[in-house]
């Protein structure tokens, strides 16, 4: 709990929470995976989790109500909720999927070190609340142990439209004298979120802003989508560059986000590690250009079409997958994010594949885990690993280190021999809906148990 102070006292009431907070804690569980159990049926794909979260946060621009359909139920939503009614928004969830949000009295321009510590995608409400109410407080980010993401790129792009900006204690300090002026943000290299904060920022500045090299990445389009559809004027100029017009005001829309590319990539995995057969609907086909040339190159035999994606695996015994090399890359190549379960694919196809990752540095601990389930992979440093194939996966007791290694953990587990109790089941809940639902309902044997619950008989835990 803590203490709503008035907007003058909003520095000194800051400091406080910078030295007394300490996290509740959270429940803890773990998954039980029986693997070689080919999946079968027809999932359909949720709303993406890194397109929810700044339409959330993009709602802030109005004082008008905001509706969202398709929002995936998954805890970094509910962590954003809270973070925004803490504030003082009005956020409703009144059925499944569904969110309004009206942002009309906005006392409290203080985001905590309880949700930066849980999210990292917090720190995307330093432009929108800026911008409208020309102040706010915001903690140094949190979120997935991946690698060093510094919010320099944000903080800069803020400065360039006019913000004064301090850091002190853990915390930016960061206000704007009057109204954000138009600006030419540069960045010098290309940040996802660096350009997301920067375009809700320039919605509402004085003049035209252009932003380069500007994300290509989807989400980053579907923002756009959400704010036009506010009377915002946003476009694309050229695929590197984003120019805003920036508004007075903004009204409030209704709006629907865009299924999650990562997710219908896991399935994908999914069906052609356990040799299964999958129809995924409200799948992003035209999102997943790198990603499904890559797992045609490996020899999985896939249609896509539309928001249809229909995957038949194969048994790697009776025809094996074929190696490849793959490099992420931002959008349109490869997605970091679905450099994990693609890691996986390759544990199963037939000779050397090598891995290189170069957004995150440390996004290639997990291997560890899979070298405890029996793959043959090998790091040469902290982004090129070196993947021998095809080995035939055992079960293990794992531990879930970051969300997207969560769910290639599953992944592995699900075309393993034997049973794998994999721990930190939490991280997966922050970005995949009910996972373990739709699992299950594939054919899938997974069980969710709490942390602590007794395990005899399994081989895990043998």
């Amino acid at each position: 709990m803590r203490a709503r102070g008035s907007a003058g006292s909003l520095v000194a009431d800051a400091r406080p929470f910078i030295w007394e907070y300490a996290p509740p804690p959270v429940p803890r569980e773990m998954l039980r995976v029986e693997g070689r159990h080919p999946l079968s049926g027809t999932v359909r794909i949720s709303g993406s989790k890194n397109a929810a979260l700044k339409l959330l946060a993009a709602a802030t621009l109005t004082g008008e109500r905001c509706r969202f359909t398709n929002v995936p139920e998954i805890e970094d939503v509910r962590v954003m909720a809270e973070t925004l009614r803490d504030l003082g928004v009005v956020v409703d969830h009144p059925s499944a999927n569904v969110y309004e949000v009206a942002s009309g009295d906005v006392d409290w321009l203080f985001v905590p070190l309880e949700a930066a510590a849980k999210m990292r995608a917090s720190f995307i409400l330093l432009g929108p609340l800026l911008a409208r109410f020309g102040r706010v407080i915001i903690s140094n980010p949190g979120g997935d142990r991946i690698g060093r993401r510094p919010v320099n790129l944000h903080v800069d792009a803020m400065r360039a439209l006019g913000a004064e900006i301090e850091y002190r204690n853990g915390y930016y300090f960061a206000r704007a004298p009057g109204r954000l002026r138009a600006a030419r943000v540069t960045f010098p290299a290309v940040s996802v979120m660096g350009t997301e904060n920067a375009m809700l920022a320039a919605t509402l500045a004085d003049g035209r802003t252009t932003i380069q090299p500007a994300a290509q990445e989807p989400e980053v389009d579907d923002l756009m989508g959400f704010l036009c559809a506010m009377g915002a004027e946003v476009s694309r100029t050229a695929p590197d560059t984003i120019e805003v017009v920036g508004r007075r005001r903004l009204r409030g829309a209704n709006y629907r986000v865009a299924s999650d590319r990562i997710e219908a990539g896991t399935f994908v995995v999914a069906a052609a590690v356990t040799g299964g057969q999958l129809t995924l609907e409200e799948a992003p086909c035209a999102q997943l250009g790198s990603f499904l040339d890559v797992v045609h190159d490996v020899g999985v035999d896939l249609t896509c079409q539309d928001d249809r994606i229909v995957v038949r695996g194969v048994d790697p015994a009776l025809k094996p997958y074929r190696a490849r090399d793959i490099t992420t890359a931002p959008y349109p190549g490869l997605a970091t994010d679905l450099q994990p379960p693609t890691c996986v694919l390759l544990t199963q196809a037939e000779g050397v594949s090598q891995v290189h990752e170069t957004i995150f540095e440390d996004r290639l601990e997990y291997v560890g885990e899979l070298v405890r389930m029996g793959a043959d992979v090998t790091l040469a440093d902290d982004q090129h690993a070196r993947i021998r194939g095809r080995t035939g996966l055992h079960g293990a007791e794992l531990e879930i280190g970051d969300l997207r290694a969560g769910a290639s953990l599953i992944l592995a587990a699900l075309a393993a021999e034997g049973t794998s109790l994999i721990h930190g089941e939490h991280h997966v809940q922050r970005g995949y809906e009910n996972i373990e639902g739709k699992f299950h309902d594939l054919g899938a044997h997974v069980t969710r148990l709490p942390e602590g619950a007794s395990t005899e008989g399994s081989p895990a835990s043998a």
